[in-house]
């Protein structure tokens, strides 16, 4: 699923994601649960404000963001 994510880009340029936008509703970011690199891809295990888990996955040579896995908060 594609989704909008809007970034704090720190001092060595890395972004590091603050909310997620699915169409007109926005998750923001309480956590950063885990992070992790593949070859053409930068995971990001988060805790959103709704307390549901995500992980996103930024494309690096696409320049997109993904939503690859959702667990409902409680």
């Amino acid at each position: 699923m594609q989704i909008k994510v809007e970034c704090y880009s720190g001092y060595r340029g890395e972004e590091t994601p603050l909310n997620i936008w699915f169409g007109s509703s926005r998750v923001e970011v309480k956590e950063i649960l885990d992070r992790w690199l593949a070859p053409d891809h930068r995971y990001f295990k988060i805790l959103g404000d709704d307390n549901a888990v995500y992980i996103i996955r930024h494309d690096v040579t696409a320049w997109n963001w993904e939503l690859t896995h959702y667990t409902q908060g409680t």
